[in-house]
């Protein structure tokens, strides 16, 4: 049993036709999600390393605390040169 290395990075997505305006996300991930004036998210454009793990688990705090599950993360991996 080794240690699993993450590699890539991330960004994290909203769905605008699920979105209510909560603004939960800002409230559990604000490394990522500022909101406008009408609380929807306005989300962090430029990948996140997933070695940056306390701003990955705060992404999935805000996924996971969406009440109309509007957000999702998207891993993006790292290509291999060949």
């Amino acid at each position: 049993m080794g240690v699993r290395r993450r590699s890539g990075s991330f960004v994290l997505r909203v769905n605008p036709i699920l979105c209510d305006g909560f603004g939960h996300c800002a409230e559990l991930a604000p490394e990522l999600v500022q909101t406008d004036e009408w609380g929807y998210p306005i989300l962090r454009s430029e990948p996140v390393p997933l070695t940056d793990a306390g701003v990955f688990e705060s992404a999935r705090y805000a996924e996971r605390g969406c009440p109309r599950q509007a957000l999702h993360i998207h891993r993006i991996s790292e290509k291999k040169p060949q």
